[in-house]
């Protein structure tokens, strides 16, 4: 089976109408069997699973309508999109909106402005996202800057054995720490691991090959033996071209690589695939799964085969050896806040997760609209319900995170609206204790520190991400991009809520789609006036 290489503007609901690109999903069921032996209704778009990826050209905007035909509430984020000044088209169940009702619609605008790279849509209301709503997102460079003949999308995600949050909820009722194993089979390009698939190379042509994982869960590798990479993207920043012998992506996050074919076509090569937790102990044959493609130069010809190297001793793209092509000094912290991963395990059910005192959860008024409606209460962190886990931004300022994480296991750490500096990366908790790896200390260049939207904070360690705060009246939730998001894990960024009230034209449209699902559309977090929550339930104390 071969992957479709050409870039083209997919005909999928989808007319172009100048700089603006207008596209519908009629969200519905799908019974379908991804992995071979388990069939289960997935979510699709326009009767398709997997959805179709979207191509869109820098500086367009894209008309993305959802019209809901589940039997619960859908939202779609765009993972990677600034959304300046246009929060409530972030796409974040009750935090900028309160979710599409089921019957109703809703039209995202998501301007490209001068983004460009590699992205995707998803859902983002409970765990959706994880049962088939979600799709890439390529927004093309309106001039080429990197030489390269052809573009070849490479997308990776995981399919559990049953749906993420039908588990999730059964597992609330028992007494449990942890999800239990579920062995995950790999999709490349949507398709089963298992089935090897052709990528048709031609001597002496360059090629772009963009790598996403769209997964839950699941991390990914990615290596073409007999070939040299050099990174030229990592979450939409273009880098400068750093030489590498594979590719390690969380979920969330995403690469682009520029892959110089060979003089001769006597071998076809490999496009080895593996997919692993780092939380799961390896189990042959269910953990890490291989997944072998083939990169095929000659119809017929022989496999080039090599021998099986370890990871340690192969080149991995780092947040501490790229560096974005348009440079940019570390800023200063004029602020620091510190974010340690905390859980709570209670005697029946999953744990509960937070970054703070509390784990996050929804309230009865999206985040977004509190701040709209608050007046100067908005600056007020308590306004918005304990569970909110909001953090108030004052405009302009250097933001520094620090996130830590005492926990033998990593997680993707995604935030809306920008990209951050990866500034450091240490060791934090006992990890000698747990037989773990000691995370080194590393320290970025001060000059031109990477730039990205998702980092992986690692098992036992801790990270430092600096921003300005120069979105003012944007609500961006910061989270782990996996199922803890589910549990608490996240805290949500509020920025100088007084610019959103005196600038935002709410669409229409989202009030109606709260009114339609019983949620008030002003107040505080729990729909009231000043400090009384009275109707929010207690916060989960961490």
């Amino acid at each position: 089976m071969r992957f479709g290489l050409a870039v083209q503007l997919l005909v999928f609901g989808v007319s172009v109408l100048a700089a603006r690109v207008q596209v519908t999903w009629d969200v519905g069921y799908k019974s379908i069997s991804r992995d071979g032996f388990s069939t289960w209704r997935a979510i699709g778009a326009n009767g398709q699973v997997p959805i179709p990826p979207i191509y869109v050209t820098q500086g367009d905007v894209l008309e993305l309508t959802a019209i809901n035909h589940l039997d619960k509430p859908i939202t779609l984020h765009a993972h990677g999109l600034f959304q300046r000044n246009s929060t409530f088209y972030d796409g974040v169940g009750m935090v900028t909106e309160c979710g599409i009702p089921p019957g109703g619609q809703y039209t995202y605008m998501i301007d490209t402005g001068e983004q460009h790279g590699l992205y995707f849509i998803h859902g983002h209301y409970g765990l959706e996202m994880s049962e088939g709503l979600r799709a890439p997102f390529i927004i093309q460079e309106k001039e080429q800057s990197t030489e390269y003949d052809e573009d070849i999308l490479l997308t990776l995600e995981d399919w559990g054995q049953q749906p993420e949050g039908e588990l999730i909820e059964r597992l609330k009722q028992v007494s449990t720490d942890s999800l239990p194993n579920d062995y995950k089979t790999g999709l490349v390009n949507g398709i089963n691991g298992n089935i090897s698939q052709t990528v048709q190379f031609e001597c002496n042509r360059r090629y772009r090959i963009r790598v996403l994982n769209i997964g839950l869960d699941q991390s990914f590798k990615v290596q073409i033996p007999g070939h040299t990479m050099h990174v030229i993207e990592a979450d939409g920043v273009t880098t400068k071209p750093l030489r590498v012998d594979g590719l390690d992506l969380a979920p969330g996050q995403r690469y682009s690589v520029i892959v110089q074919a060979l003089e001769s076509d006597e071998f076809n090569y490999g496009l080895n695939v593996t997919m692993y937790a780092d939380f799961l102990d390896p189990v042959p044959g269910l953990t890490p799964r291989y997944y072998p493609q083939v990169i095929e130069y000659r119809k017929g010809a022989s496999m080039r085969e090599y021998a099986q190297q370890s990871d340690d001793a192969l080149v991995w793209p780092d947040d501490f050896t790229l560096e974005p092509r348009d440079e940019c000094e570390m800023g200063s912290a004029d602020r620091v806040i510190e974010l340690n991963k905390r859980n709570y395990l209670p005697g029946m059910g999953l744990p509960y997760y937070g970054l703070g005192n509390t784990s996050y959860a929804s309230v009865r008024v999206p985040t977004m609209l509190s701040a709209l409606t608050m007046g100067d209460l908005a600056r007020d962190p308590l306004v918005y319900g304990p569970q909110s886990s909001v953090i108030v931004l004052n405009y302009m300022e250097n933001v520094e995170l620090v996130v830590r994480n005492g926990m033998n296991r990593s997680h993707p750490m995604h935030v809306h609206s920008r990209v951050f500096q990866v500034v450091e990366r240490g060791p934090w908790g006992d990890a000698q204790a747990m037989g773990k790896r000691v995370v080194p200390l590393q320290v970025a260049r001060p000059n031109n520190p990477m730039r990205r939207d998702t980092v992986v904070l690692p098992e036992f360690g801790y990270i430092k991400l600096r921003f300005k705060a120069d979105l003012p009246g944007a609500v961006s939730i910061v989270h782990c991009h996996t199922e803890h998001l589910a549990q608490g894990m996240a805290v949500v960024l509020v920025e100088a809520p007084r610019v959103l009230q005196q600038n935002a034209r709410v669409p229409q449209a989202l009030l109606d789609n709260c009114r339609a699902l019983g949620f008030p559309i002003s107040g505080n977090g729990a729909g009231n006036q000043g400090y009384d929550l009275t109707g929010l339930p207690p916060a989960i104390a961490l």
